[in-house]
């Protein structure tokens, strides 16, 4: 039986040397345990005897016998067993007992109130071990659902990205592409603002237009996405460094399904020295999708690239 349902051996012995000696008579034993709590059905067989032959049993077979019937009874008796122990280790007038039997009681009560008092501090130990534990499998039970619902996030993402490559409308493409990619940089809590466009204030319309607005390490980069047919040529890529230029300290992230050709490359080589800009590939979200590799790492690897090495189409998959 686990210890938190019964007397452990030295308690039990210690209560059955103490508890006949707080009291003068075998009645008096009988009367300690009923106002414990203890059910008058656990205790007929020796108050049978007390009332009849009271000769016939002394008062530590009496609270020996109470004892073992409340043990027998496991939980069921757990709050009893409590009571007896707390009105053990609370008793304080020892006037109660035989003179010959005031100082052995006292200290066979303080025995008790040391054991219990190291039982209790076990059992905090043990508690608190086990609330640690909980926690940790708690944790680990969070961690592995986080895990679960980020893959799954992914393989949407990854799903409706690869679909992309079936699309034939050019323009339904491109758009489509801004929302998945948006939602890839959103899954690592990078995206501040998705594809927002700016009419001019005397009605001229839109005019501009940007694809996405992320941050990293507290730097604001404008996004461009382009899904051409043929590589992004110094034209194609000036209008996306002029809006960077234009707001300052932002800095600027090109996307290209079809490459860069070197005077586009070359162009952007040239504006390191005023903003930050990195060009990238498609193909490399390609493969950070299939690798499923941290999109932010990437991303400050690129960056490091364009500012350190003036390399704004470093390629480090």
């Amino acid at each position: 039986m686990a210890e938190e349902y019964h007397y452990p051996p030295e308690l039990f012995e210690l209560l059955v040397q103490t508890i006949p000696l707080l009291v003068k008579g075998k009645k008096d034993v009988l009367t300690f345990f009923k106002g414990a709590g203890v059910e008058s059905a656990l205790m007929t067989g020796v108050t049978r005897r007390v009332n009849q032959d009271k000769d016939s049993i002394n008062k530590y077979e009496i609270v020996r016998t109470v004892l073992e019937k409340l043990n027998e009874r496991g939980d069921a008796t757990l709050r009893v067993r409590r009571e007896v122990v707390r009105r053990v280790v609370e008793f304080e007038d020892f006037s109660t007992c035989w003179p010959s039997d005031q100082l052995k009681a006292k200290g066979l009560v303080a025995q008790i109130r040391q054991v219990v008092n190291v039982k209790d501090s076990f059992t905090r130990m043990r508690e608190e071990r086990e609330r640690e534990r909980k926690e940790r499998l708690e944790e680990r039970k969070a961690k592995l659902e986080r895990e679960q619902r980020r893959r799954e996030r992914i393989a949407s993402i990854k799903s409706d990205f690869f679909a992309l490559f079936k699309e034939q409308n050019p323009q339904r493409r491109g758009k489509q592409l801004e929302a998945v990619l948006n939602r890839f940089f959103a899954e690592d809590g990078i995206l501040l603002k998705e594809a927002f466009t700016i009419t001019g204030d005397e009605g001229e319309g839109i005019i501009e237009q940007i694809d996405g607005v992320i941050e990293i390490d507290g730097e604001v980069y404008l996004v461009e996405m382009k899904w051409w047919n043929e590589p992004l040529g110094p034209g194609e890529v000036s209008q996306h460094l002029v809006r960077v230029f234009n707001r300052g300290q932002s800095r600027g992230i090109f996307i290209s399904a079809s490459g860069y050709t070197d005077a586009g490359i070359n162009i952007c080589r040239e504006s390191t020295g005023k903003i930050v800009v990195v060009l990238c590939k498609l193909q490399e979200f390609v493969t950070l999708l299939e690798r499923e590799t941290d999109l932010k790492s990437f991303l400050k690897e690129k960056i490091n690239a364009s500012i350190i090495h003036k390399n704004p189409f470093y390629e480090p998959l």
